[in-house]
């Protein structure tokens, strides 16, 4: 990866592969809402702030937006705790997390890079056992990290009778563990091939970032029957610009530098949630942050060397 590569706004637009990742993330998110329908024996929570309104949806963003953090860093830790893989590579996942804290931006180069790591990993696993180890981690990393302000959001859209849907780079089913876990709809997520309900290490085309989010949201819209221009969108990132520009209601939360100065230009609202750090000063942590993850990974090395 280029030293200053996540310095520099990558633009471009959708690719084959880029489609088929969000027709494939579409495709999952119905059939994973659809089955809690079934099981539930009741209607999912719908649409938006205009009440009743049966055409609109919301979508949101997962990392930074809706929970502080990268989730597939979080979901790391979980399979390091759990000794899917030794503590050099745990060493890896802290740094890239706060990388992520410090840049206040998701890199695609160095987020691809955790993605293939954690696909090395599960490769041979079984998608149910990672489901299941997903609902722990949740409860281990995730819960107490997730933003009361945007949590508020969704409901609002929830009480209006709007479906809320998670559309995230994170892996589909740690994405749908959180997204039942906050009572939304479903979730948008990375779809890892599986054959025989064991995951081969390989994508169904290629991330869900970038453009590839905006074709899973209009999939998803398509299948749904909804109006775009009625649905409502939330992200804290320039990467998801695509996405948001394609809903009548976008908003920018907690969102750096770039799509602020984006969503200030076409006057899109923005939130911001964050704490200890003025909101110009997108994307730098308390040092206590950083520190703590640092000082974490440096005590999970020195208690494995004591431990050889």
């Amino acid at each position: 990866m280029a030293a200053l590569g996540w310095l520099t706004p990558r633009r471009r637009s959708a690719t084959a592969r880029s489609v088929l990742a969000g027709e494939a993330s579409a495709e999952a998110a119905r059939k994973s809402s659809q089955e809690v329908e079934e099981t539930s024996g009741t209607q999912p929570a719908s649409v938006f702030p205009v009440l009743g309104d049966d055409k609109a949806a919301a979508f949101f963003d997962l990392d930074n937006t809706v929970m502080q953090g990268a989730a597939l860093f979080h979901f790391g830790r979980g399979l390091y705790k759990r000794k899917f893989f030794e503590t050099r590579e745990l060493a890896k996942f802290a740094w890239q997390q706060a990388w992520f804290r410090l840049a206040g931006v998701e890199d695609p180069e160095h987020m691809q890079e955790a993605r293939d790591s954690a696909l090395s990993i599960v490769k041979g696993h079984r998608v149910a056992e990672l489901q299941s180890i997903g609902e722990e981690i949740y409860d281990e990393y995730m819960a107490e990290r997730i933003w009361p302000g945007t949590r508020a959001l969704a409901q609002a859209h929830l009480d209006a009778g709007q479906k809320v849907w998670l559309v995230t780079a994170a892996p589909v089913e740690i994405a749908q563990v959180i997204a039942r876990r906050l009572g939304l709809t479903g979730a948008l997520g990375t779809v890892a091939e599986s054959v025989d309900g064991v995951y081969t290490g390989k994508l169904v085309g290629e991330p869900l970032h970038g453009p590839a989010k905006a074709e899973a949201v209009r999939a998803l819209a398509a299948a749904e029957g909804l109006d775009l221009s009625r649905c409502a969108a939330y992200s804290d990132s320039h990467n998801d610009i695509p996405m948001l520009s394609l809903v009548g209601h976008p908003y920018a939360i907690n969102p750096d530098a770039k799509l602020r100065k984006h969503a200030r230009r076409l006057d899109w609202r923005l939130r911001d949630y964050r704490t200890g750090r003025k909101a110009a000063k997108v994307g730098i942590p308390a040092a206590a942050g950083v520190g703590a993850v640092a000082g974490g990974t440096a005590a999970a090395i020195a208690l494995h060397k004591r431990r050889r």
